[in-house]
């Protein structure tokens, strides 16, 4: 299913493909409502930033977002370097990658040495995550199994 997930949304639009990325983080717990939990801000000048979502409910900081919707491309060092950079000129501390490729090693390397967090998400973490949030995908069943709760009836 997750190969499916990842070839599907390789056929979306890149605006949509930003706006899939925040509606994954709200459902993940981040921002709030989708009114104002977060943005998706990409075009031709967004400065390396694709979208801002609120870290919790009350905003008290933001995490930055790259997205990048890649065939197969990895990402290298070279387009996370680029994103520090944003995530500098913003002032930023936090930051997630998200792509429907994967990482080089020297990437993944290159942000486990650096201050800014910045974590990064492949393809396939991308699609479990959608279907362990429901994005994207529908249950076609639910199988329920009940036991006798012996706590219940314990006589205390």
């Amino acid at each position: 299913m997750e190969i499916d997930l990842i070839n599907r949304i390789k056929t979306i639009s890149s605006d949509f493909f930003e706006i899939l990325v925040i509606d994954l983080l709200i459902k993940m717990g981040y921002g709030g409502s989708r009114r104002d939990a977060g943005k998706a801000i990409g075009k031709s000048r967004d400065g390396g930033i694709d979208g801002i979502i609120k870290e919790d409910k009350l905003g008290l900081d933001v995490v930055y977002i790259q997205a990048k919707r890649w065939d197969a491309n990895v990402i290298g060092r070279p387009e996370i370097h680029k994103f520090v950079g944003a995530l500098y000129g913003q002032r930023a501390k936090k930051g997630v990658f998200i792509t429907t490729s994967n990482f080089t090693q020297d990437a993944k390397n290159y942000v486990a040495d650096i201050d800014i967090k910045v974590v990064l998400i492949d393809g396939q973490e991308l699609a479990q995550l959608m279907i362990d949030n429901n994005l994207g995908v529908s249950t076609v069943s639910v199988y329920e199994i009940k036991k006798i709760d012996s706590d219940y009836f314990t006589d205390s």
